[in-house]
């Protein structure tokens, strides 16, 4: 519609000319809605309410005397009632460029004041605290002008070649280096030590890994060392079952022959040498009794025929041991003994003798007819070997 005006959202309607505005202003202030503007008699201008910035770089002396290059940024608007605007209004609406310039002056001394109050430890260590400060102390005379700060940041802080902040900062630096090599070797440490943990690890897999196969590879080579020895084992087995076989036949077969030697070898010679012997003892007692009758006078024949007879007799007791069936339970003892018995026998049959011939002289002085008896009687009648053979049986000597 003509003659009808509305404000941005970031900008107020100033209408001068008619009547004035509240507070006794020269104008009208229209923010957020229209209005109709009479054109010709009554002027319309806009004032910006959006945010502005003014950068500050002032070189400031603390209160040391130590000189500080110091740039800050300030945001700052118009503010939103209405005393704002129009003092805002009455001074920039004509040059709003100059609400930056103002700004930048009017936050420069107060930056200059603070911070000759402060040192440049507190400076440095304190920036927050420097701002809150300037912005405290400009809040009434931005007030006045109509403008609102909203922030206030101190972009850097320098002292050019005066080298105070780098001395001031060494030691931190020299700490913090410090801690940083100590955080390094800690760090070298640890990732060394964590290398040297995985080397051991690592070895100690190899290690296992190693026992392992070796224990696989030795039990594979003892089974192929027992498959390979299997037929070899069982082979020798059978060979020394077969050789203790042949041993025991050849002990068996020694034995008999042993046994066979002493039957066919042995007794034979052992009964050759008692016959031996026997014939030896009977020629002593036939020296003997031939001795006995030398000395005796009155029996010289007979005792001669004895003698002569003597060894007739032990032969043909002989000859019926050779050809009895005697078992010799006890060896050579057996054989002794039955050597021993023939003697004894043949004493027996001599003894025999001489008491016949001593109840012939006891009958000589008989009649002749008794004389006849006891001379038939007087003969000794040996059997012969053939009666002996027949009568004699098998003699078993314990």
């Amino acid at each position: 519609m003509f003659g009808y005006r509305v404000p941005a959202p970031d900008e107020a309607m100033l209408i001068s000319g008619g009547r004035r505005g509240l507070g006794g202003a020269p104008f009208r202030v229209v923010t957020g809605h229209g209005k109709f503007v009479l054109p010709v008699f009554r002027k319309v201008r806009f004032l910006t309410l959006s945010m502005c910035e003014s950068e500050v770089t002032e070189t400031c002396v603390t209160r040391q005397g130590i000189a500080l290059h110091v740039r800050a940024v300030i945001a700052f608007k118009v503010g939103n009632d209405h005393e704002s605007i129009i003092n805002a209004g009455q001074r920039f609406l004509s040059d709003q460029e100059q609400m930056s310039v103002l700004t930048g002056r009017i936050f420069a001394g107060h930056l200059r004041a603070i911070i000759g109050s402060m040192t440049v430890e507190e400076i440095v260590t304190e920036r927050q605290k420097l701002a809150a400060e300037v912005l405290d102390t400009s809040k009434t005379e931005m007030a006045k002008i109509g403008l609102i700060v909203d922030s206030l940041q101190i972009q850097s802080i320098d002292d050019g070649d005066t080298g105070y902040i780098d001395a001031m900062s060494a030691p931190h630096k020299a700490a913090i280096q410090r801690q940083a090599q100590i955080a390094q070797a800690q760090a070298t440490q640890t990732a060394a030590e964590a290398q040297q943990e995985a080397a051991r690890k690592q070895a100690e897999y190899a290690r296992q890994t190693a026992v392992v196969k070796a224990e696989y590879s030795a039990e594979v080579d003892r089974a192929q060392a027992q498959a390979a020895q299997a037929g070899p084992l069982a082979q020798a087995h059978a060979q020394q079952e077969v050789l203790a076989a042949q041993t025991e036949l050849a002990q068996r077969q020694a034995k008999l022959r042993q046994q066979q030697l002493v039957a066919e070898v042995v007794k034979p010679a052992e009964a050759e040498a008692e016959r031996v012997r026997i014939l030896a003892a009977a020629e002593a007692q036939r020296m003997k009794i031939q001795a006995e009758a030398a000395a005796s006078y009155d029996r010289v024949a007979l005792d001669r025929m004895l003698i002569d007879q003597l060894p007739q007799i032990v032969k043909e007791a002989a000859g019926g041991l050779a050809g009895a069936n005697v078992n010799v339970l006890n060896g050579a003892d057996g054989l002794g003994e039955i050597a021993a018995g023939l003697v004894s026998q043949g004493l027996t049959i001599l003894d025999s003798v001489r008491q016949n011939l001593g109840s012939q002289d006891s009958d000589s002085a008989r009649p002749a007819g008794n004389r006849s008896e006891s001379k038939g009687n007087g003969l000794l009648q040996l059997p012969t070997s053939q009666e002996k053979k027949s009568n004699d049986g098998p003699v078993d000597v314990d």
